[in-house]
C-alpha cells in the first residue's frame, strides 16, 4: 500500500526530503526535449519555407496548400498570379504555396 500512499517521516531528514539537484533536473530534461523535437525542427521548417517564397520565380511550377496546380505567372511582394489552366489566373497569397514542383509536373498532371 505504500505504492499509492506515502509515508510520513517526521524529524527524519535524508528520508524525505530531496536535494535541490534533483529536483531541477525533471523539468531540465523536459525543456531539452522540447527543444530538440518540437521547437528545433518547427524553426527550421519555417525557414526553409521562408527561403522557398523568396525563391519563386516567374515560369515556375508550384502547388498551393489546397491542392492547386499552376505556373506562376506574375510575383509580388505579398501576392502572386498563379494561371492553373489555360486563360484562367488566380491571386494568391505566397505563404500558401506548399511547395515548388519540377518543370513539366503540371502539364502531367
Amino acid at each position: 500500500m505504500d505504492f499509492f500512499i506515502s509515508s510520513a517521516y517526521a524529524q527524519m531528514g535524508g528520508a524525505g526530503s530531496q536535494n535541490l539537484l534533483s529536483a531541477l533536473m525533471l523539468p531540465a530534461v523536459l525543456l531539452a526535449v522540447f527543444y530538440f523535437l518540437l521547437i528545433r525542427p518547427q524553426n527550421k521548417r519555417a525557414k526553409e519555407q521562408r527561403e522557398m517564397l523568396t525563391k519563386i520565380a516567374v515560369g515556375d511550377e508550384v502547388a498551393t496548400a489546397g491542392g492547386i496546380l499552376g505556373k506562376v505567372t506574375e510575383v509580388g511582394d505579398q501576392y502572386l498570379t498563379l494561371e492553373i489552366a489555360s486563360g484562367i489566373s488566380v491571386k494568391l497569397q505566397k505563404f500558401q504555396v506548399a511547395q515548388v514542383l519540377p518543370k513539366g509536373t503540371v502539364k502531367s498532371a
